[in-house]
């Protein structure tokens, strides 16, 4: 079997992904037909089917998905390297650092000071676009919240503290000092779930409830939904109409510095031993339930 090339697995991807090959086909711009024949190319050359097809549906085989979850990697690794290939030949070197705004904990300014060794590039995106930044070579290191499982990445954790829920200041559950998610029940979150699910995760990229903190605190205010933050969000940020509340059966909030584990870059580690050493010094105070603004 010959090597496989970029050019195959980038196909495979955009099929895989739209399961329709005519959407594939507009998604790399090109006709149909050398998109349907590439990707029988191949099954031949691998010599499985990947994808089951029918006049209503294409799906994936077991050794489609396998190989989804392979040729992602694979076009990741190959994108970085072509990123920080670009980099080093610069004259002059610099750190991408990768983060969401408003959830570094109070950490990054001092964090950036500590950090001398070369500057500093900052990309602040959304929730869900960190780890594939440190993926596709966009970033070097990233602040970001864990959990995350991701066997590709390091990480040291800086700062845990409790996770709180942000709820109107005149609803009655913002009467008590603490609550748990069986309080919760009927109450709605950012990303579509019940709040007594406990559902951690951000809403899906371009959803309009995860355009910014100001929206999503305004729903808040408005009674339309709930929003569990960490302690450190909360206090940045108290408004007179929200109270934050702890809920005892949230897992706590970790913030960490993540960075790849091949890499083998002197001002990534640099950076990692800069945060460590600013979080180690900023002993954050004990958590605590946060007292309704008004």
């Amino acid at each position: 079997m010959s090597d496989l090339e970029t050019r195959q697995l980038r196909y495979f991807v955009a099929v895989a992904e739209e399961l329709h090959f005519g959407r594939a086909a507009e998604r790399l711009a090109m006709a149909q037909p050398p998109l349907s024949r590439a990707i029988r190319d191949l099954e031949r050359q691998l010599g499985v089917d990947l994808f089951v097809r029918t006049t209503r549906q294409v799906a994936l085989t077991p050794a489609g998905e396998t190989l989804l979850i392979d040729a992602r990697v694979a076009l990741d690794a190959i994108a970085a390297a072509a990123q920080r290939a670009r980099r080093a030949g610069r004259p002059e070197q610099s750190l991408r650092l990768t983060c969401k705004a408003d959830f570094d904990g109070g950490l990054l300014a001092p964090i950036l000071a500590a950090y001398d060794t070369t500057p500093v590039e900052l990309l602040l995106t959304g929730p869900w676009d960190l780890v594939p930044a440190l993926h596709d070579g966009r970033a070097d290191v990233a602040l970001l919240a864990m959990p995350f499982d991701d066997p590709a990445l390091d990480s040291e954790a800086l700062l845990i503290e409790p996770r709180m829920v942000a709820l109107p200041a005149a609803d009655p559950l913002a009467a008590r000092t603490t609550l748990r998610l069986a309080d919760l029940t009927g109450r709605r979150l950012p990303n579509g779930s019940g709040a007594e699910t406990g559902n951690l995760a951000p809403p899906p990229p371009g959803s309009p409830a995860m355009r910014d903190l100001s929206q999503i605190f305004n729903l808040v205010e408005t009674g339309s939904l709930l929003w569990f933050l960490p302690a450190w969000v909360a206090r940045q940020f108290p408004r007179p109409h929200i109270a934050y509340r702890l809920v005892e059966d949230l897992p706590p909030a970790t913030l960490a510095v993540a960075w790849p584990a091949s890499s083998r870059s002197p001002q990534v580690a640099a950076f990692v031993r800069a945060a460590v050493g600013v979080a180690r010094q900023a002993a954050p105070n004990e958590p605590r339930a946060m007292p309704v603004t008004t």
